[in-house]
């Protein structure tokens, strides 16, 4: 039987997850921070597949009730955030029957696009790892998902870590230019705010609020500023109280470049194993893009790979 949620099947929808997706495994507190107190969580989008009484699948749909920034609803589209079967009920139309139904709320709602997995703010992963879970690649695929791009997560390890003499005189280089790269202080929080919604996506500017409203301190996010003007930033342990996890982190689109990236980078990972911590990570970046090069200078590895996938409905 394929339903939606009820209050009482969050143990057993989590212990099914994880069962079937043992990568990618989440806890009470996940489940709670990414799906129950989403602003966008309808229980009519979370589907429950059931078999006497016991939950052996499930699909989480979501279209937005809130906006990302400004009045954008994106009135067009919607997100599948996580979809398993327990490996013991594959292969018996279960995944398709989720799909069926995901479509049909989808289109209840006037949806024309649907991504798989690419949900801000709340995503788990970014997009299906087809090396780990080929079955859900195929399902996707049969269930009308074609590839938007890839993305790759990647970690480094910070044991022995430090700054190279290059990336120091670069440093040098750019002080002597008037940019100072340290940690956010008060005078700049409106600033770096203001910043990432000129430059960047708006889930980068609801992470760093997010960051500051919690337990983050301010010292874990650095600025790059020209006198009173922040051109870049970067932040560590800014999502759901991980430390090791680094990131967002970017520069001023003029200044891309200019090695001030790098410094900050740099400085960041520093920072982070005169702390205590063994490794940095992330889930996502383009490997080919400028971005993704200078990780892989920095000595990051690439440890998994996601299709980030779309549907036209």
């Amino acid at each position: 039987m394929i339903r939606t949620y009820k209050s009482g099947d969050e143990r057993g929808f989590i212990a099914a997850w994880n069962r079937s997706m043992p990568a990618d495994g989440i806890g009470e507190t996940l489940f709670i921070n990414r799906i129950l107190t989403d602003a966008n969580f309808d229980p009519e989008g979370l589907f429950v597949a059931e078999e006497d009484g016991k939950i052996v699948g499930g699909l989480a749909a979501i279209v937005r009730k809130t906006p990302m920034s400004g009045t954008d609803l994106e009135p067009d589209n919607g997100w599948i955030s996580a979809f398993f079967v327990m490996p013991d009920y594959r292969r018996h139309h279960i995944g398709r029957d989720l799909m069926a139904a995901a479509d049909e709320f989808f289109k209840s709602r006037n949806r024309t696009t649907v991504y798989f997995a690419s949900y801000a703010p709340n995503y788990f992963v970014p997009g299906i790892d087809r090396e780990l879970y080929p079955d859900g690649a195929a399902l996707l695929e049969a269930s009308g998902f074609k590839k938007l791009y890839q993305c790759a997560a990647m970690d480094k390890s910070l044991v022995g870590f430090s700054i190279p003499e290059d990336v120091r005189q670069v440093e040098e280089t750019r002080r002597g230019e008037g940019y100072v790269i340290e940690n956010l202080t008060l005078p700049y929080v409106y600033q770096v705010i203001n910043f990432n919604n000129r430059e960047f996506d708006p889930d980068w500017t609801r992470a760093i609020r997010d960051a500051l409203k919690t337990s983050v301190p301010m010292s874990n996010v650095l600025i790059a500023r020209r006198g009173g003007e922040v051109v870049g930033f970067c932040i560590y342990g800014g999502y759901d109280g991980v430390g090791e996890r680094f990131g967002p982190f970017g520069v001023a689109e003029s200044l891309r470049g200019t090695g001030l990236g790098k410094v900050l980078l740099y400085r960041c990972l520093e920072q982070m194993r005169q702390e205590g911590l063994h490794t940095a990570w992330f889930l996502w970046t383009g490997e080919k893009e400028a971005a993704g090069r200078l990780y892989l200078r920095a000595g990051f590895t690439v440890t998994r790979r996601f299709d980030v996938m779309i549907k036209s409905l």
